[in-house]
């Protein structure tokens, strides 16, 4: 097996426009958000190893907050993670497969998860 870095954010809150129904389109809705970002990787880390071998896990959670344009709406979720992705992909060239998970939370009426993952190798 091949070894890896993995960064990861998971449950993140954030209000997105999104939605195709007249009732979803007006109002942001809540989705929680998770990140993961498969990293090319230092052969090993050392105590006192620079930032540079790895990624900024703030990075993560820039690209699935501050990162979405406040006010656009995004008709699909779908889009929501392709953003996601593709400003990770764009942050860091050491990025080489982003997964991003969103849960749409108005959806649940009884804890359950309802939404998408969606998984992307760079080009």
């Amino acid at each position: 097996m091949d070894d890896m870095l993995v960064l990861e954010i998971d449950d993140l809150e954030v209000d997105v426009l999104t939605g195709i129904y007249s009732e979803e389109t007006h109002l942001p809705q809540p989705l929680r958000i998770g990140v993961r970002a498969l990293l090319k990787h230092a052969d090993h880390y050392e105590p006192n190893g620079s930032l540079s071998l790895s990624k900024n896990y703030m990075d993560l959670k820039h690209a699935a907050t501050t990162a979405l344009t406040r006010g656009q709406h995004f008709t699909l979720i779908e889009a929501v993670a392709d953003h996601i992705i593709d400003t990770v992909f764009l942050q860091d060239k050491k990025a080489l497969h982003v997964t991003v998970k969103i849960v749409k939370l108005a959806l649940s009426e009884r804890s359950e998860k309802i939404g998408i993952t969606l998984a992307r190798w760079r080009k």
